[in-house]
């Protein structure tokens, strides 16, 4: 069994000089060199090995002068990845890090992208690039963003600062590396020196029984992720396991009514959601409540500071919603290649915005509208479809949830339902569903049109493609073919 206990104080890594993301792994070679540093069904590596193996991989891309770029394979073993991943950095150069599930066409067009040309570079600044990640772009390509090592080393620290000795532990990361929150969960519990477990392919009953023999006392995870986990669990009967001291919960909204069942699966453990972005890091955390407003997703960072600006100042005390901006030593770089769009954050000199709009409310609490770019206008009031998702994503009937404006002469845009259904619908589902919104949303943000689509588009991170669902609702409604159709929900 993998060890469980974080033997060494938190001061090591909070306080320590390293100022790069593998800078740690030289000290845990020293002073921990059998202990486990990454570890997945695949196999495991110690700190020592780790370390050595990283050091002449990277030798070898100093000595073939290779790009200062590299696109990172990781349709192979992810444990092999994570020691590309780390001997990129530690050569000085940038790792832009594939999604496994990219088309040939996709991959080619990214690569690209990259700079080919030959890199001297033996080292690297905490200023330099060492990470590109991709996240979807509004036109279809993945859009590419650079980090340096100083973004992270950042995150790290007000990570532990902010959440505490609990988060200095191995972590239990069970995603792809490809999903920036799932290659920061890695990448954290290296630079505490209590190690990483990954998985090669998530599987909710292999995540629970690791967590339940107390190999991994933190938990880094998506919502979806976590709700595998609790319908396994109730399926089984599994009893609460005892050994999880912190779960930290971001990707996408969590489904606030099911922190009951999850804080009695894992009684011991700290639930914090974070809301975050992938140009931005870390932005504003709080923990789990079912109690919580719905629209909260809590207080900054204590390394982050907020504005709300609005369409005719920048005030951020005028009230109401506005654009959201952040000032924090975690923003991202730039993008990379041809990612320019509609959804591409916005500069003002240290300030940032990834386009969310929102307020701070009485308590302090910023409070997240939605998307910029996904604002509907209705009966000439704006409508931020995320407001009411989270509600339907609360019906415990209901999977995934899309809301999507379509033009009409009468109200602007008329407001559409698209559903997948987690279980068996109700009876008289349209009446049901629509219902259960009235009693909790003003009347204009009620759908007037609902439609089941059973074969969920997603993008590459996982979440819904809004996007494509727009179109099959177009096609829908002009009875074309060529995007896959959606039904009608009945009465």
């Amino acid at each position: 069994m993998a060890e469980a206990a974080h033997p060494h104080p938190l001061a090591a890594p909070l306080q320590a000089p390293w100022t790069l993301v593998h800078g740690p792994l030289a000290y845990w070679a020293e002073q921990r060199p059998e202990a486990i540093a990454l570890q997945s069904e695949a196999g495991q590596w110690t700190f020592g090995a780790l370390y050595q193996a990283v050091q002449e991989r990277s030798a070898a891309l100093v000595a073939a002068q290779a790009p200062a770029m590299q696109l990172l394979d990781t349709r192979g073993a992810t444990l092999d990845s994570v020691v590309d991943f780390l001997s990129i950095a530690h050569s000085g150069r940038c790792a832009a890090v594939a999604d496994p599930d990219w088309p040939d066409a996709v991959r080619s067009r990214i690569a690209g992208w990259l700079p080919g040309e030959p890199s001297t570079r033996s080292g690297a600044q905490p200023t330099d690039a060492f990470y590109t990640g991709f996240t979807s772009g509004s036109t279809g390509l993945p859009k590419g963003f650079m980090r340096h090592h100083q973004s992270w080393t950042e995150s790290f620290r007000v990570c532990l600062q902010d959440f505490g000795p609990a988060a200095a532990q191995r972590t239990m990361a069970p995603g792809r590396i490809s999903h920036s929150l799932f290659l920061f969960g890695v990448m954290h519990g290296l630079w505490c020196g209590a190690g990483a477990i990954v998985q090669e392919k998530f599987s909710a009953a292999r995540c629970l029984a690791e967590l339940a023999r107390g190999s991994a006392p933190c938990l880094v995870a998506v919502p979806s992720q976590l709700l595998l986990m609790l319908q396994w669990a109730a399926h089984r009967r599994i009893d609460p396991i005892e050994g999880v001291a912190l779960i930290m919960i971001s990707g996408a909204r969590w489904m606030r009514a099911q922190t009951p069942a999850l804080r009695a699966l894992f009684p011991r453990a700290r639930i914090i959601e974070f809301y975050g972005a992938s140009e931005a890091s870390f932005i504003a955390w709080m923990d789990a409540s079912e109690d919580a407003p719905p629209q909260a997703v809590g207080r900054p960072f204590s390394n982050v500071q907020l504005q709300i600006r609005h369409a005719q100042d920048t005030d951020a005390g005028a009230g109401g919603d506005g654009l959201i901006y952040m000032r924090s030593p975690m923003l991202f770089m730039d993008y990379v290649g041809e990612a320019r769009d509609g959804t591409a954050a916005l500069r003002d000199g240290p300030w940032l915005s990834v386009r969310d709009m929102g307020h701070i409310d009485e308590n302090g609490l910023l409070c997240l509208a939605g998307r910029q770019s996904r604002m509907l206008v209705t009966q000439g009031k704006n409508l931020f479809p995320e407001e009411v998702e989270a509600l339907l994503a609360d019906h415990p009937a209901v999977a995934q949830v899309s809301i999507q404006g379509v033009p009409d002469a009468l109200r602007g845009l008329q407001v559409h339902a698209i559903v997948q259904w987690r279980t068996q619908p109700p009876d008289n589902a349209r009446q049901h569903l629509a219902a259960w919104l009235r009693e909790r949303l003003e009347a204009f943000k009620l759908p007037r049109q609902w439609w089941i689509c059973t074969d969920w588009p997603q993008t590459a991170s996982g979440k819904t493609d809004h996007g494509r669902l727009a179109r099959a609702l177009a096609a829908t409604l002009a009875q074309q073919t060529g995007e896959p159709l959606l039904e009608p929900m009945a009465p």
